[in-house]
């Protein structure tokens, strides 16, 4: 008789031997230690029925992995953790070659030598400083990664080589060198103690790090701004910095808000008439080709929402451009776009009146006073209105506002910006720094300029540096004091350490130092807390939990202030005026929640007086789609989808 055939596996190095089925399900049973409900044997059974003869040593680890992860369900979801634990094994290998990480001098000297990690860490910090914080490090805490976690991880954050799929690190060297840089020029004395707190607040997942922050600090790429503005002018000039600064921060993977709304309508004339205006829409072909040409490193694919006012001449087809229906010419599907609104086109709608449409150009003061001063607006609009020698057109404000309600319904990706809210509720002071736009997300209000070329220094971009606070690990709200501090500091300390491909976007940093910090885990810190959204006491505890993370935040940002010194731009916020988030909410709600304010403000309001604020804005709710499940957290404020999502 012919004995059983043996099935052989092909090593690493390309050698052969005999599969060690003994191995296997010794590291599968390491994986599964404390976990609830999961079968060792249930995975090797599935696996096996996938080895083959001549099977590669990797591919037996993909393997396990996705047999592991394909039994992740409801009534089993600690399977996830089983996954994620043979995945933190698989990627040490092709890292490491070996399950132990090296010493975390060791893994920065080989990693800068091959030109992946920022030179300054070796000649910012001395080999004792390597050392102890190479003590500090728990790899061990790659164990509490979800699945979900860990594919993020391998996809999006880890250094690699995105052609090979070479991975070159493990999640602790992430998160630890993350705090390296942003705390390397701090004195000697206190930054290792700040290197150390900010570590384990990333690494237990209490504040949540961003896309651009987790796949670019430690690497030579010095642009970690998830947020970028760009308003652009009515002139060919502006239109190609425009351009100019779109592709040069898509490429280094931020989001991109486009504000439109000054480009004058089709069969506007130029120079006096010797040609016809082509109008908005091949301008935002143009834009939307930029965004498109880069697909940001391969981190993820370039977006961007484009704004325009509700009143252009050209509305009732740029309110289309997502539409399916229609051809190439006079569509441009691939931005998002954001309707500017203000009080009285409500107005204009609720009394059944008309709304008119104007090509800006034609109109001076209007497009300026939309956003600065609602008076003046509505004084140009209605005389305006009533100058039959400019160019308009008039619609029922029922009709328009159907046009835009039934395109939002059927597309989903077009948003409302409400522009008189953004100033009077912002942080600035619209007569000196109106908000003209938003971002990508609409989530942040920063004052923008238009470009004139890529080299103005007139111009503003307005940059935002995003990270979130993990409510669903909070133990108390006290925590938020410390957890605040860190995140201040490090978001600050980053807005130095980048680099800024265009002068515009540097300047304006420097003026506002802006931040937006917001939170993830929401629907299961109200689950923590025995609610859920649509009960009332829910409405209490966010009160008490937002009010801590303003309050927080801008106390850090005080402090920050004595330090360091205001931002160049506070006296255009409306800080400066001793005006704080608690004056300028919209005061109906109170109404709904009559949760009283828990913390001091007034003597914040004094220290804020006293020493200003090292960042214009703080706060940002974003939606952390993919940051979020790096800490297993729901995203941002909104509900799951489900209790098992796939992607």
């Amino acid at each position: 008789m012919n004995s059983p055939r043996t099935n052989k596996v092909t090593k690493r190095n390309g050698s052969s031997e005999a599969i060690d089925l003994d191995k296997i399900h010794r590291v599968i049973r390491w994986a599964a230690e404390g976990l609830n409900n999961v079968s060792v044997s249930q995975v090797e059974l599935s696996a096996h029925i996938q080895f083959y003869d001549g099977i590669k040593t990797k591919d037996i680890h993909e393997t396990i992995i996705k047999s592991a992860a394909d039994l992740i369900s409801e009534s089993a979801p600690d399977y996830q953790y089983l996954a994620a634990r043979l995945s933190v094994f698989h990627l040490r290998k092709i890292a490491f070659g070996q399950f132990d990480p090296p010493h975390l001098l060791v893994h920065v000297r080989h990693l800068t030598s091959l030109g992946k990690y920022d030179g300054h860490l070796l000649k910012d910090y001395s080999a004792e400083e390597f050392g102890a914080l190479n003590e500090y490090l728990d790899h061990w805490r790659d164990m509490n990664f979800s699945y979900a976690a860990i594919k993020q991880l391998e996809g999006k954050y880890l250094l690699q080589n995105r052609v090979s799929k070479r991975i070159y690190e493990s999640p602790q060297f992430l998160f630890m060198l993350v705090g390296m840089c942003l705390f390397a020029k701090y004195p000697q004395q206190t930054r290792l103690g700040f290197v150390k707190r900010f570590y384990d607040a990333v690494s237990k997942f209490k504040i949540s790090l961003p896309t651009p922050i987790m796949s670019g600090v430690r690497t030579p790429l010095r642009q970690f701004s998830s947020c970028v503005l760009i308003e652009c002018d009515d002139s060919l000039d502006s239109v190609s910095a425009t351009t100019s600064g779109i592709l040069k921060y898509v490429s280094q993977r931020a989001g991109i808000g486009i504000n439109a709304g000054r480009i004058r309508a089709v069969g506007s004339e130029i120079r006096d008439g010797e040609a016809l205006h082509t109008g908005c829409i091949p301008f935002y072909k143009v834009f939307q080709s930029a965004v498109k040409s880069c697909s940001q490193g391969g981190v993820r694919g370039g977006a961007a929402t484009l704004f325009y006012p509700l009143w252009h001449l050209e509305v009732e087809s740029l309110l289309v451009l997502k539409n399916n229906r229609g051809v190439e010419e006079n569509r441009v599907r691939h931005l998002d776009y954001g309707v500017q609104i203000n009080r009285l086109m409500y107005q204009r709608l609720i009394k059944g009146q008309q709304i008119t449409m104007f090509s800006p150009h034609e109109v001076p003061g209007l497009y300026e006073s939309f956003f600065a001063d609602q008076g003046e607006f509505e004084r140009l609009y209605t005389k305006y209105e009533e100058d039959a020698s400019i160019r308009s057109k008039r619609i029922p404000a029922a009709e328009l506002f159907s046009l835009m309600m039934q395109e939002r319904a059927s597309t989903g990706r077009i948003y409302i910006q409400n522009v008189d809210h953004c100033n009077t509720h912002g942080a600035f002071k619209p007569s000196l720094a109106p908000i003209r736009q938003s971002n990508l997300c609409m989530e942040i209000t920063l004052p923008t300029k238009p470009l004139n070329d890529v080299h103005d220094i007139e111009g503003e971009i307005a940059l935002c540096t995003l990270s979130a606070f993990n409510l669903g690990a909070l133990q108390s709200l006290e925590e938020l004091e410390e957890l605040a501090e860190l995140v201040v500091r490090a978001l600050d300390s980053l807005l130095d350490y980048q680099e800024y491909p265009i002068a515009a976007a540097r300047l304006s940093t420097e003026k506002r130092r802006s931040l937006g910090v917001g939170v993830i885990n929401y629907a299961y810190y109200l689950a923590k807390h025995g609610t859920s959204y649509s009960k009332p006491d829910a409405l209490a505890l966010t009160h008490r939990t937002f009010e801590a993370i303003q309050y927080y935040l801008l106390k850090a940002s005080t402090r920050l202030a004595q330090e360091f010194g205001p931002c160049q731009a506070f006296g255009e916020t409306v800080y400066s005026d001793g005006c704080l988030p608690i004056d300028s909410y919209k005061k109906d709600i109170d109404a709904i929640c009559d949760e009283p304010l828990h913390l001091d403000w007034e003597a914040l309001r004094q220290l804020i007086r006293t020493h200003g604020l090292r960042n214009s804005t703080l706060t940002a709710l974003m939606p952390s789609e993919t940051s979020s499940q790096v800490s297993n957290a729901t995203n941002g404020i909104e509900p799951p989808r489900g209790l098992v999502s796939v992607k």
